[in-house]
């Protein structure tokens, strides 16, 4: 049921809180999740998700507390009963403030043997209603928990809270102690933007259908674009390179590109590493995105460029700019055009506040055929980070793009994870996807410190999350391999043999790819839905056979091709 009674609400001084939630159990065959997220501020907030409803104790009431928070400020708490392990959550809800234009609203679930310090925030603003959504898994049941919300002066209203299995959320689950993985109908369900319909017909000379003719599928290039970075240790290593081209269609440069590595002092440029890592990608049809032109860490500039001021500095960004676009126009499908923005602020801080903007716009003039990224790290791993919430770092894309860099048209979420909430990810990535631009995971690993058992669990997880939701683009992985190791994940070891988190990512390709054969039925016809790209189908009847090669591009209707025998 639908709780409307505002009579329900708490107050203690300068805060209240109204509350509409409910906990909704789903499984396989339940409703699908609700992937609305909004990112303006509203004057009227809209109805709770999944259709509201209220979380009730037997006697019909809310269960409603006050709790002291770290700071020792009285929040309203939510008390919520029987939270089962390994079951994601989802919550959403609308805030408003008052007393101070803007504030950063943490959500905070603490049960008997754990606290969950961030699962979901909202930069709330007042006079409007702003909306949070978020998510958790507890890994044991817990009989009694307690929701909270840290900031002072606040409403809260049509909160909704869902529960769901994995399948709702990832098409499948790594193989822990939480569900099975579900059936291919709800996997489709869940991957419908990479898939496509197709309908192979096999005809004779005269176009009479040929009933039983042996009809294959492979599939020859995928279209979703996934890979890894690179280093300059891959020139060279013919085995290494056979290996990278045979798995990924895109690559990344870890550091030859920095600003850094081509220009070491000023005025002496090194291109050749970057050059001829870019001839392996392109010699193997492989994508590659520019990283990065500038960074606004202090301590990855060059040095020479860390004392220059004013005038100096500002022809030496043009410098690099024209340098580095020139020589590579047309060669990067994207370009990380001022990394770490939200984190950090050198170049802000010495040319002024409209230098990204200046930067994006400069390189959109030098490279107008590549996407221009923002990129970030801790958006979708985490909430915990101030300076780069979701609502933070979708101030900032708005703040550049109506300042004068329109071409803004790509974001770009590093996924540096340590131990994944993939339903606080899902709802991060439900915010970001209202704005209409490609999503990338532009440098996914999982931390080295959690070993490499649970590196190839939680990398999973976030895989599946990322390839199952339709609105990301594009997934990198930052698996570099040196001599001594990767960043903070490997894939292999260093003869190439696969660690967990290389089984991983080669198990998801073979599940991300199109095998089919079987006979044509009565009409000729052979019928399949296939993952997007490039396909060789060949089709045999007696001693009669043609093979064509056809692509599966993204539509909602199904492809038909005749094959002539």
């Amino acid at each position: 049921m639908v709780c409307t009674r505002s009579v329900d609400a708490f107050r203690i001084p300068s805060l209240i809180f109204v509350l509409l939630i409910h906990f909704i159990c789903v499984i396989h065959t339940g409703p699908q999740y609700d992937y609305s997220a909004y990112t303006d501020c509203s004057y009227h907030p809209q109805a709770p998700l999944y259709n509201g409803g209220v979380l009730v104790d037997k006697s019909g009431r809310i269960p409603m507390a006050y709790h002291k928070t770290e700071t020792g400020i009285a929040s309203p708490a939510f008390l919520l009963h029987n939270l089962t392990a390994n079951t994601m959550y989802s919550l959403s809800c609308w805030v408003k403030i008052h007393g101070t234009s803007s504030a950063l609203l943490r959500a905070t679930i603490s049960t008997e043997g754990v606290t969950l310090h961030c699962i979901g925030t909202v930069l709330a603003k007042s006079g409007c209603w702003s909306f949070l959504k978020g998510g958790f898994v507890l890994d044991a049941f817990s009989r009694s928990s307690i929701l909270y919300f840290q900031v002072e002066d606040v409403y809260i209203v049509s909160n909704s809270g869902k529960r769901f299995t994995a399948a709702l959320f990832g098409g499948a689950m790594v193989k822990t102690a939480r569900t099975e993985h579900p059936n291919n109908t709800q996997i489709d369900l869940n991957w419908q933007k990479r898939k496509r319909a197709a309908t192979i017909q096999a005809v004779d000379g005269e176009g009479n259908p040929i009933a039983g003719a042996n009809v294959s599928i492979q599939q020859l290039s995928k279209d979703f674009p996934f890979g890894s970075a690179i280093a300059g240790t891959i020139l060279g290593n013919k085995k290494y390179q056979r290996w990278f081209a045979e798995r990924f269609n895109v690559a990344v440069f870890e550091n030859e590109l920095k600003w850094y590595a081509t220009e070491p002092q000023p005025g002496k440029l090194n291109y050749a590493l970057a050059d001829d890592m870019l001839k392996f990608v392109r010699s193997n049809k492989i994508m590659a995105r520019g990283h990065n032109i500038f960074w606004e860490n202090p301590t990855c500039a060059p040095e020479w460029v860390q004392n220059l001021t004013g005038g100096d500095l500002r022809a030496a960004v043009k410098s690099r700019i024209r340098s580095l676009l020139s020589r590579y126009r047309g060669q990067f499908i994207h370009w990380d055009v001022n990394n770490e923005m939200l984190h950090f602020d050198f170049y802000e801080r010495r040319l002024g506040e409209n230098a990204s903007t200046e930067f994006f716009r400069t390189a959109q003039q030098a490279d107008p055929l590549a996407t221009l990224f923002m990129n970030e790290f801790n958006v979708v791993e985490t909430c915990s980070d101030e300076q780069s919430t979701v609502d933070t770092y979708i101030s900032r894309l708005k703040q550049l793009r109506n300042g004068g860099a329109a071409m803004l048209e790509g974001i770009g979420l590093q996924g540096h994870f340590g131990r994944p909430n993939i339903p606080l990810m899902r709802a991060v990535l439900d915010k970001l996807a209202s704005l209409g631009l490609p999503i990338w995971l532009t440098e996914v690993d999982i931390a080295q410190n959690l070993g490499e058992h649970r590196q190839g669990v939680f990398l999973e997880e976030v895989l599946r999350e990322a390839f199952a939701y339709p609105s990301v683009s594009g997934i990198v992985l930052w698996a570099a391999l040196h001599p001594d190791g990767c960043y903070q994940m490997c894939l292999t070891d260093g003869g190439l043999g696969n660690l967990p988190t290389g089984e991983v990512v080669e198990n998801l390709l073979r599940e991300w790819e199109t095998k089919e054969g079987g006979a044509s039925d009565e009409h000729g016809q052979y019928s399949f839905v296939g993952f997007l790209g490039e396909y060789k189908v060949s089709v045999v009847d007696g001693n009669k056979s043609a093979e064509i090669t056809m692509f599966l591009g993204r539509s909602d209707e199904t492809k038909h091709v005749v094959v002539q025998l």
